[in-house]
Protein backbone atom coordinates (compact mmCIF):
# COMPACT_ATOMS: atom_id res chain seq x y z
CA UNK A 1 0.00 0.00 0.00
CA UNK A 2 1.41 3.29 -1.16
CA UNK A 3 0.86 5.86 1.67
CA UNK A 4 0.88 9.98 1.94
CA UNK A 5 0.51 12.59 -0.98
CA UNK A 6 1.39 10.50 -4.70
CA UNK A 7 1.78 12.11 -8.00
CA UNK A 8 1.71 10.47 -11.33
CA UNK A 9 1.45 10.51 -14.76
CA UNK A 10 -1.34 7.99 -16.56
CA UNK A 11 -3.84 7.59 -19.09
CA UNK A 12 -7.54 7.58 -19.90
CA UNK A 13 -8.96 3.97 -19.47
CA UNK A 14 -12.16 4.01 -20.05
CA UNK A 15 -15.04 6.83 -21.12
CA UNK A 16 -18.63 5.90 -19.38
CA UNK A 17 -21.73 7.64 -20.34
CA UNK A 18 -23.75 7.72 -16.72
CA UNK A 19 -27.09 10.46 -18.14
CA UNK A 20 -27.45 12.49 -21.48
CA UNK A 21 -24.66 15.04 -20.12
CA UNK A 22 -23.06 12.88 -17.55
CA UNK A 23 -19.66 11.25 -18.04
CA UNK A 24 -17.45 9.10 -15.76
CA UNK A 25 -13.33 9.07 -17.05
CA UNK A 26 -11.64 6.33 -15.79
CA UNK A 27 -7.29 6.36 -15.01
CA UNK A 28 -4.88 3.52 -14.59
CA UNK A 29 -3.43 3.45 -11.02
CA UNK A 30 -0.99 1.19 -9.56
CA UNK A 31 -2.89 -1.50 -7.39
CA UNK A 32 -1.21 -0.20 -4.17
CA UNK A 33 -2.84 3.33 -4.54
CA UNK A 34 -5.11 3.77 -1.72
CA UNK A 35 -7.69 6.38 -1.01
CA UNK A 36 -10.59 7.25 1.22
CA UNK A 37 -14.23 7.23 0.22
CA UNK A 38 -15.40 10.43 -0.40
CA UNK A 39 -11.88 11.87 -0.95
CA UNK A 40 -10.97 13.73 -4.20
CA UNK A 41 -7.96 14.42 -6.45
CA UNK A 42 -6.26 16.54 -8.39
CA UNK A 43 -6.42 15.81 -12.47
CA UNK A 44 -3.94 17.54 -15.12
CA UNK A 45 -5.30 17.27 -18.78
CA UNK A 46 -3.45 19.52 -21.47
CA UNK A 47 -5.86 21.92 -23.17
CA UNK A 48 -3.88 23.31 -26.43
CA UNK A 49 -0.64 21.60 -25.52
CA UNK A 50 -1.11 23.84 -22.08
CA UNK A 51 -1.57 22.09 -18.73
CA UNK A 52 -5.08 22.65 -16.73
CA UNK A 53 -5.89 21.97 -13.23
CA UNK A 54 -8.98 20.54 -11.76
CA UNK A 55 -9.82 18.35 -8.48
CA UNK A 56 -12.90 16.10 -8.36
CA UNK A 57 -14.01 13.62 -5.81
CA UNK A 58 -13.52 9.95 -6.54
CA UNK A 59 -16.88 8.09 -7.92
CA UNK A 60 -15.11 4.35 -6.84
CA UNK A 61 -14.49 2.64 -4.18
CA UNK A 62 -11.37 2.03 -2.84
CA UNK A 63 -12.49 -1.66 -3.17
CA UNK A 64 -12.38 -1.05 -7.33
CA UNK A 65 -8.55 -1.62 -7.74
CA UNK A 66 -6.73 -0.92 -10.78
CA UNK A 67 -8.16 2.73 -11.77
CA UNK A 68 -9.94 6.06 -10.01
CA UNK A 69 -12.54 7.58 -11.44
CA UNK A 70 -14.44 11.04 -11.50
CA UNK A 71 -17.70 11.67 -12.79
CA UNK A 72 -18.48 14.77 -14.08
CA UNK A 73 -21.92 16.36 -15.74
CA UNK A 74 -20.55 18.03 -19.58
CA UNK A 75 -20.58 22.05 -19.42
CA UNK A 76 -19.78 24.82 -21.63
CA UNK A 77 -16.50 25.46 -19.80
CA UNK A 78 -13.50 25.21 -21.53
CA UNK A 79 -12.39 22.36 -18.76
CA UNK A 80 -15.57 20.40 -19.41
CA UNK A 81 -15.10 20.85 -23.21
CA UNK A 82 -11.87 19.08 -23.35
CA UNK A 83 -12.76 16.67 -21.01
CA UNK A 84 -15.44 15.85 -23.51
CA UNK A 85 -12.86 15.49 -25.93
CA UNK A 86 -10.51 13.13 -23.96
CA UNK A 87 -10.32 9.65 -25.39
CA UNK A 88 -8.84 6.00 -24.05
CA UNK A 89 -5.41 6.22 -24.27
CA UNK A 90 -4.94 10.10 -23.72
CA UNK A 91 -2.64 11.38 -21.12
CA UNK A 92 -3.35 13.00 -17.17
CA UNK A 93 -1.67 13.49 -14.61
CA UNK A 94 -2.91 12.69 -11.12
CA UNK A 95 -2.15 13.77 -7.44
CA UNK A 96 -4.43 12.27 -4.64
CA UNK A 97 -5.58 11.60 -1.92
CA UNK A 98 -7.36 14.88 -0.69
CA UNK A 99 -10.22 15.41 1.98
CA UNK A 100 -12.17 14.86 4.78
CA UNK A 101 -15.94 14.25 3.50
CA UNK A 102 -15.14 10.78 4.33
CA UNK A 103 -16.55 7.50 5.34
CA UNK A 104 -15.45 4.01 6.75
CA UNK A 105 -18.07 2.93 8.80
CA UNK A 106 -17.29 5.17 12.14
CA UNK A 107 -21.16 5.50 12.49
CA UNK A 108 -23.77 3.11 13.14
CA UNK A 109 -26.60 4.77 11.45
CA UNK A 110 -26.13 7.79 8.52
CA UNK A 111 -28.13 9.69 5.75
CA UNK A 112 -27.24 11.28 2.88
CA UNK A 113 -29.05 14.76 1.34
CA UNK A 114 -27.50 15.09 -2.09
CA UNK A 115 -28.17 16.80 -5.15
CA UNK A 116 -27.17 16.25 -8.68
CA UNK A 117 -23.63 15.63 -9.54
CA UNK A 118 -22.62 15.39 -6.12
CA UNK A 119 -23.63 12.32 -6.22
CA UNK A 120 -19.92 11.36 -6.79
CA UNK A 121 -18.56 11.25 -3.24
CA UNK A 122 -21.33 9.45 -2.12
CA UNK A 123 -21.54 6.29 -4.41
CA UNK A 124 -17.60 5.81 -3.32
CA UNK A 125 -19.10 5.78 0.62
CA UNK A 126 -21.88 3.34 -0.40
CA UNK A 127 -20.29 1.29 -2.75
CA UNK A 128 -17.12 0.88 -0.02
CA UNK A 129 -20.06 -0.15 2.47
CA UNK A 130 -21.43 -2.94 0.13
CA UNK A 131 -18.51 -4.23 -0.45
CA UNK A 132 -17.22 -4.00 2.87
CA UNK A 133 -20.10 -5.52 4.04
CA UNK A 134 -20.34 -2.81 6.84
CA UNK A 135 -23.29 -2.95 9.19
CA UNK A 136 -23.76 0.67 8.76
CA UNK A 137 -27.54 1.85 8.30
CA UNK A 138 -28.18 4.52 5.39
CA UNK A 139 -30.83 6.73 3.78
CA UNK A 140 -30.13 8.73 1.30
CA UNK A 141 -32.04 10.97 -0.49
CA UNK A 142 -30.60 12.45 -3.67
CA UNK A 143 -32.23 15.45 -6.01
CA UNK A 144 -32.63 15.86 -9.50
CA UNK A 145 -34.47 17.58 -12.07
CA UNK A 146 -35.58 14.84 -13.74
CA UNK A 147 -35.55 10.99 -13.35
CA UNK A 148 -33.13 11.40 -16.47
CA UNK A 149 -30.54 12.91 -14.40
CA UNK A 150 -30.00 10.47 -11.75
CA UNK A 151 -26.43 9.10 -11.81
CA UNK A 152 -25.46 5.34 -11.36
CA UNK A 153 -29.49 4.40 -10.98
CA UNK A 154 -28.39 1.30 -12.16
CA UNK A 155 -25.11 0.60 -9.86
CA UNK A 156 -27.55 1.99 -6.30
CA UNK A 157 -29.98 -0.23 -7.64
CA UNK A 158 -27.46 -3.29 -7.28
CA UNK A 159 -26.53 -1.72 -4.11
CA UNK A 160 -29.85 -1.65 -2.71
CA UNK A 161 -30.90 -5.42 -3.53
CA UNK A 162 -27.37 -6.41 -2.15
CA UNK A 163 -27.38 -4.09 1.18
CA UNK A 164 -30.84 -4.04 3.09
CA UNK A 165 -29.73 -1.76 5.43
CA UNK A 166 -29.39 0.76 2.28
CA UNK A 167 -32.54 2.38 1.25
CA UNK A 168 -32.97 5.20 -1.28
CA UNK A 169 -34.88 8.22 -1.80
CA UNK A 170 -35.60 9.86 -5.24
CA UNK A 171 -36.81 13.39 -6.02
CA UNK A 172 -37.24 15.56 -9.03
CA UNK A 173 -38.79 18.71 -9.26
CA UNK A 174 -40.60 18.17 -12.95
CA UNK A 175 -40.28 14.09 -13.64
CA UNK A 176 -40.72 13.70 -17.24
CA UNK A 177 -43.12 10.70 -17.02
CA UNK A 178 -45.41 11.48 -14.55
CA UNK A 179 -47.36 8.66 -14.06
CA UNK A 180 -44.64 6.13 -14.41
CA UNK A 181 -42.10 8.06 -11.85
CA UNK A 182 -42.05 6.39 -8.48
CA UNK A 183 -39.96 8.55 -6.21
CA UNK A 184 -40.80 12.02 -4.85
CA UNK A 185 -41.62 15.16 -6.45
CA UNK A 186 -40.75 18.37 -4.88
CA UNK A 187 -37.20 20.28 -3.67
CA UNK A 188 -35.87 18.95 -0.53
CA UNK A 189 -37.60 20.52 2.81
CA UNK A 190 -37.65 19.64 6.31
CA UNK A 191 -41.49 18.01 5.77
CA UNK A 192 -39.33 15.54 3.37
CA UNK A 193 -36.50 14.80 5.49
CA UNK A 194 -39.01 14.04 8.19
CA UNK A 195 -40.68 12.04 5.94
CA UNK A 196 -38.31 9.81 4.58
CA UNK A 197 -36.03 9.98 7.43
CA UNK A 198 -38.29 9.00 10.16
CA UNK A 199 -35.16 8.84 12.92
CA UNK A 200 -33.16 11.66 11.64
CA UNK A 201 -32.44 12.64 14.76
CA UNK A 202 -30.18 9.44 15.32
CA UNK A 203 -28.38 9.60 12.41
CA UNK A 204 -25.32 11.51 10.93
CA UNK A 205 -26.48 13.48 8.13
CA UNK A 206 -23.67 14.28 4.83
CA UNK A 207 -24.75 16.97 2.71
CA UNK A 208 -22.88 17.80 -1.10
CA UNK A 209 -24.10 19.59 -3.94
CA UNK A 210 -24.09 23.19 -5.18
CA UNK A 211 -22.81 25.56 -2.45
CA UNK A 212 -26.65 27.31 -2.35
CA UNK A 213 -28.18 23.83 -1.81
CA UNK A 214 -25.19 22.76 0.56
CA UNK A 215 -25.46 25.81 2.38
CA UNK A 216 -29.86 25.70 2.53
CA UNK A 217 -29.70 22.20 3.75
CA UNK A 218 -27.46 23.16 6.21
CA UNK A 219 -29.92 25.68 7.54
CA UNK A 220 -32.61 23.36 7.28
CA UNK A 221 -30.96 20.61 9.65
CA UNK A 222 -29.94 22.94 12.01
CA UNK A 223 -32.48 25.79 12.02
CA UNK A 224 -35.61 23.99 11.42
CA UNK A 225 -34.84 20.19 12.64
CA UNK A 226 -32.85 21.10 15.31
CA UNK A 227 -29.89 18.79 15.10
CA UNK A 228 -26.80 19.82 16.69
CA UNK A 229 -23.90 21.35 13.96
CA UNK A 230 -21.45 18.41 15.04
CA UNK A 231 -24.17 15.71 13.36
CA UNK A 232 -23.75 17.50 9.79
CA UNK A 233 -20.48 17.11 7.73
CA UNK A 234 -21.17 18.88 4.03
CA UNK A 235 -18.77 19.34 1.18
CA UNK A 236 -19.81 22.11 -1.02
CA UNK A 237 -19.41 20.38 -4.83
CA UNK A 238 -17.33 22.62 -7.03
CA UNK A 239 -17.75 20.58 -10.40
CA UNK A 240 -20.69 23.06 -12.18
CA UNK A 241 -19.05 25.16 -13.66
Amino acid sequence: MISGINEFETKVIEIIQRTGDVKSFRFAVPEEINFKPGQFFVLTIKIRDQEATKHFSFSNSPTEKGYVEFTKRITNSEFSQALDKLRVGDWARLKLPYGLFTFEGEYEKIAFIIGGIGITAVRSMCKYVCDEKLPTDIILVYANRTENDIAFHDDFLQMEAENKKLKIVYTTNNPIDKDAWKGRIGTINSEMVKEAIPDYADRIFYICGPPKMVDYLRSILSNELKLDRGKIKWEHFLGYE
